[in-house]
């Protein structure tokens, strides 16, 4: 029944999210199917920040210790899941802290691989399938709702958890009863749990993340091999009546001096609301522009010129603040939504990138996120020193290698001024080059149609979560991947979706049929000499040095 029902997802043309399958019950062939890599996963949306009534910010954080037994999957039943009923004894169970990895804590070894992937050279699974080495971490945790919370739900709204950083899969059970399964751990695995929950006493629960799935093929990358849930998790409640997502252009005219914001609002219950008001602030708080207009299901934003307008830029990152009011028919505040903004354009102009209408040259470096203690579950304040060192040092640009960052980099990105190549959470390096022999007919994705929809939808969550950034400049569809029909649609996917930013791709150079598929000639490890023929060939585009030199610890 799974399996016909992600034939049928997949085949239903549109918006990924029309690929979203919805199940009451946890399937074990999800692990291996590439078409399902998300169920009952809420739509990918922005992440502004809203509140309730004027301050009340309706989120509470599960992060702390948790409970956690680690196993192999073989073991596990994840269709019946006794594991995850409240009343289940876990008194066996070790402990971990979340966020944090897997192999930080003690409970599997740490793998370091380059191009291979990790299991070659132990077992030989054929994409999607994985290998039966594969460990579950089971983790459970009771928690009871914040009264904002309980409140809202009383209310008539909803709550949904977010797990903003996991690896590899995730299936989720809220006292016992199954609300979603999971891929693509760098972007926010998001589920409505509104039924699941008691609203006044304890609630449990419990996550199945599994070392290795059918998304593995995609997740490659050269890096230590972690797993488990390395960022935060947190519950958020929504109102009746609620602002789903905004999306905002926000283009600067240097000729004139003036921006001109636009922005489109999704409303959720747009009839129990009678009007929607929005002020735009300056840095000292003085208002440049405002509206009102009757609350609907989509409200559009539309500015006009506003003259006198600073723009946005890594030398000056002004920044200004929309807020947003949603008010219910009998005058009372429903919802406010805050959102900082940069004008700036973006645009490459006969083959040169410019932005404010001036050329920009990126003086950047590629950046994991990754601490020799934490792994990938970094601080705030590893976000900070990083941001300082970069200006510090004159790096202007950063590429997220390899896949989305956790959210708030982005903020500090568009506080301090940094550039932003926007990576996808994809590399398949393995699955194409085997003994520095280059294997296309093997390369996952490559043109392999059930592939496509999980390799959109990854573009598709980075792109909804971090679209009103104004530090993200370009949008990357992944790394050293090869190339093929899967990366066309996402890059028609990309343009569908926003206008302006350009698309980098760098595994085109495996195979010149696909130069549509990126904006930008993009090489790795370039001599100088090549990237001189290249720039004297009267080029179409502009280049870039996607990686040109490659350090670990000290060793450049």
């Amino acid at each position: 029944m799974a399996a016909q029902e992600a034939a049928q997802s997949q085949q239903t043309q549109g918006v990924p999210e029309s690929r979203i399958l919805q199940a009451r019950q946890a399937n074990a062939s999800w692990l291996t199917d590439p078409t399902v890599f998300a169920v009952n996963r809420k739509p990918a949306h922005s992440n502004h920040r809203y509140f309730l009534g004027e301050a009340t910010e309706p989120k509470q954080n599960l992060d702390g210790v948790w409970k956690v037994n680690v196993t192999q999957a073989a073991s596990i039943d994840v269709e019946n899941a006794p594991f995850a009923a409240a009343d289940f004894n876990d008194a066996g169970f070790g402990a971990i802290n979340v966020p944090e990895h897997l192999q930080m804590a003690g409970y599997l070894k740490n793998k370091y691989v380059n191009v291979q992937y990790p299991w070659d050279g132990h077992e030989d699974p054929q994409e999607p399938n994985v290998p039966e080495n594969n460990h579950v971490a089971i983790y459970r945790r009771s928690f009871t709702l914040d009264r904002p919370l309980a409140a809202t739900l009383e209310n008539g709204g909803t709550v949904s958890i977010t797990f903003h950083g996991m690896a590899t899969a995730i299936y989720v059970w809220v006292n016992g009863t199954f609300v979603g399964y999971g891929e693509d751990g760098f972007t926010p695995n998001e589920f409505d749990i509104t039924e699941a929950l008691n609203v006044d006493c304890d609630n449990v629960l419990t996550v199945a993340c599994y070392e290795y799935a059918s998304a593995s093929w995609l997740e490659d990358q050269d890096f230590w091999r972690l797993h488990g849930l390395f960022r935060s998790v947190e519950l958020a409640a929504q109102p009746r009546v609620h602002v789903e997502t905004v999306q905002i252009e926000a283009d600067y005219n240097p000729s004139m001096a003036a921006g001109t914001l636009n922005a489109t609002l999704q409303l959720r219950n747009a009839n129990d609301a009678a009007t929607v008001k929005a002020k735009l602030r300056d840095a000292n708080g003085t208002v440049v522009w405002e509206s009102t207009q009757c609350a609907n299901e989509t409200i559009t934003l539309n500015s006009g010129a506003l003259k006198n307008i600073a723009p946005w830029s890594a030398e000056e990152p002004t920044l200004y603040e929309l807020t947003v009011l949603v008010v219910g028919h009998d005058g009372p505040l429903v919802e406010k939504i805050v959102q900082r903004i940069g004008f700036r354009t973006f645009r490459i102009e006969d083959g040169i990138m410019k932005l404010n209408g001036k050329r920009v040259v990126f003086k950047g470096a590629d950046r994991h996120e990754f601490d020799a203690k934490r792994g990938r579950a970094i601080t705030r304040q590893d976000m900070i020193d990083d941001i300082t060192f970069c200006k510090r040092h004159n790096i202007n640009a950063i590429r997220t290698s390899h896949y989305p960052n956790q959210e708030y980099w982005y903020d500090l990105c568009d506080e301090y001024g940094i550039y932003l190549i926007d990576e996808t959470n994809m590399e398949t390096h393995g699955s194409w080059v085997a003994n520095n022999i280059e294997t296309p007919e093997t390369a996952v994705p490559g043109s392999k149609p059930q592939w496509e929809g999980a390799c959109v939808d990854r573009i598709n969550s980075m792109m909804r979560r971090d679209y009103n950034h104004p530090s993200v400049l370009i949008w990357s569809l992944g790394n050293e991947s090869f190339a093929g029909e899967v990366f066309r649609a996402m890059s028609v996917h990309v343009h569908e979706l926003d206008p302006n930013r350009p698309v980098h791709y760098e595994g085109v150079t495996h195979n010149r049929k696909y130069d549509d598929v990126t904006d930008i000639e993009s090489r790795m490890y370039a001599h100088a000499d090549e990237i001189e023929e290249y720039l004297k060939s009267d080029p179409k585009k502009p280049y870039i040095s996607c990686e040109y030199m490659h350090a670990m610890g000290n060793s450049v």
